[in-house]
This record gives structure tokens, C-alpha cells and sequence, in this order.
């Protein structure tokens, strides 16, 4: 009985998050660092980055702050290659980074769609091919990528280009999944419904959206960061070592129903 102990140990391994100074970052970071892993966390906002490192160091674990725009790819480059310098490799890789820009979409411009596909979906492929390099020269590893329920259902306002670049991270998600496996690299997806950060804290607060939405999700509430926390370190330990190229919805039963 005792091998199934350590299907969660993240014992000596090293964990990129991405976009570890938002509210699902700042949980998954917290949750890999408490099941043992070294945190490396980074964000646009070194501050904010820097500011959850150290609530982990403070609660015992271990972790480091760091800032990174991942829309400058040659830098994305730079970093990974220093972080496996000074820690040894990048075991885990966890993309929380995005964004949305609302509008109609016969009304939306050229530069929105160019600036949401860059930050959804550009950096994450190459953030992603920047640590596989490392992993594809090591013993391989863990992507996970935070998409949306929006990747796999659209919805009655202006979003095509958030819809549009989380359902191709989807695709990025099978893709990578597909060439990478016989490195031993597994790479899935996270597809949260909306969750309570401040990215959507305007629609959660607005009754005439929040109130029809939390009516279409039978579970009756939106999703916490810790209930994505929870799939993350599932996804970067050896219990999940079988699995790769899946999108997990964790959106409390809104795409059973659809």
C-alpha cells in the first residue's frame, strides 16, 4: 500500500508557473509548493510575482519570484534556459496567463485579435517549447495549460477572441500531447468555468450576468482557484503520469449539460 503514497510527491522536482502573480496562480503555486516542489513563480508584475513567493517561503515552503513578459518569446528563452542553470531543470510547467478583450465581433479590430492571440495562445506555445527543449534533453515532464469551458462553448456576448484563442490552446494542448509523449513529456489542459479572480470580478459583480450564469451551472456557483489547484497538482505528480492530451473541465457540470 505504501507506493501509492507518493502518487502525489513532488519531492526535488521544479515548478514554472505562469502567471503566478494572478489568483489561480497564486493557488496552484501555494498547492505545488505544499506537496513539495521549488516554485519558481513569474509574471508580468514582478511585484505581485515576488509577493506569493514569499507567502510560500513564509509558510514553509520554497519558492522564488520572478518577473517575465511572456509576450517578448526571445526573452521567454533566456529565462528558461537561467532557471534550468541555477535549479537543474524544469520538471513542471503551469501557464496561467490570459486575457480577454469584450467586444461585438463585427466590431472587433485587428490589433484586439492580434494582442489576445498573443498573450492566450502565441506565448503559451512558446513558453511551452522553451521547457520541452530542456525536458526533451532530460527524462521529460508536465505542461499544464489553463484554458476555459469557453474553449468548447461559445456565449451570447462579445467574446471571439477569447472563445477563439482558448479553443485553439485546446488543440496546442492534443498537439503537443501527440509529438512529445515519447520524450515522456505529458501536456494537458485545465478548462475552468468562470472563476472568482480579479480578471472577471466586473461580470461576477454585474447581477444580469451573474445571476443567469450561475443558473446554467448545476453544481449553483462559479469555480474557486483552489478547486484548480487541486486538478494542477494531480496533473504534475506521478499520479497522472498516464495521462496527457486531455482538457479537464472543471466547470461543475456546465459541459455535461450542454
Amino acid at each position: 500500500m505504501d507506493k501509492y503514497r507518493t502518487l502525489f510527491n513532488l519531492d526535488g522536482k521544479i515548478a514554472l508557473v505562469a502567471g503566478g502573480g494572478g489568483d489561480i496562480g497564486k493557488a496552484i503555486s501555494e498547492g505545488l509548493a505544499s506537496f513539495g516542489a521549488t516554485v519558481v513563480v513569474c509574471g508580468r508584475t514582478a511585484d505581485k510575482a515576488n509577493t506569493v513567493a514569499a507567502g510560500i517561503v513564509a509558510a514553509g515552503g520554497k519558492a522564488f519570484g520572478s518577473g517575465l513578459d511572456l509576450l517578448d518569446t526571445k526573452n521567454v528563452g533566456s529565462f528558461v534556459n537561467e532557471m534550468v542553470a541555477h535549479h537543474g531543470s524544469v520538471d513542471i510547467l503551469v501557464n496561467c496567463v490570459g486575457t480577454q478583450i469584450e467586444a461585438p465581433a463585427e466590431d472587433y479590430t485587428e490589433q484586439d485579435w492580434d494582442h489576445i492571440f498573443a498573450v492566450n495562445l502565441k506565448s503559451a506555445f512558446f513558453l511551452s517549447q522553451a521547457v520541452a527543449k530542456h525536458q526533451i534533453a532530460g527524462v521529460g515532464g508536465k505542461h499544464i495549460h489553463v484554458t476555459s469551458v469557453r474553449s468548447a462553448l461559445g456565449i451570447r456576448r462579445g467574446f471571439i477572441g477569447y472563445c477563439s484563442s482558448k479553443g485553439g490552446m485546446n488543440m496546442m494542448v492534443k498537439q503537443l500531447a501527440s509529438e512529445w509523449a515519447k520524450h515522456n513529456i505529458c501536456v494537458n489542459g485545465i478548462a475552468p468555468t468562470f472563476t472568482r479572480t480579479e480578471l472577471v470580478r466586473p461580470y461576477l459583480e454585474d447581477p444580469a450576468f451573474y445571476n443567469p450564469l450561475i443558473a446554467r451551472i448545476p453544481m449553483g456557483r462559479i469555480a474557486e482557484p483552489s478547486d484548480l489547484a487541486g486538478l494542477a497538482i494531480y496533473l504534475s505528480a506521478p499520479a497522472s503520469d498516464f495521462i496527457t492530451g486531455q482538457i479537464v473541465f472543471a466547470d461543475g457540470g456546465v459541459t455535461a449539460c450542454q
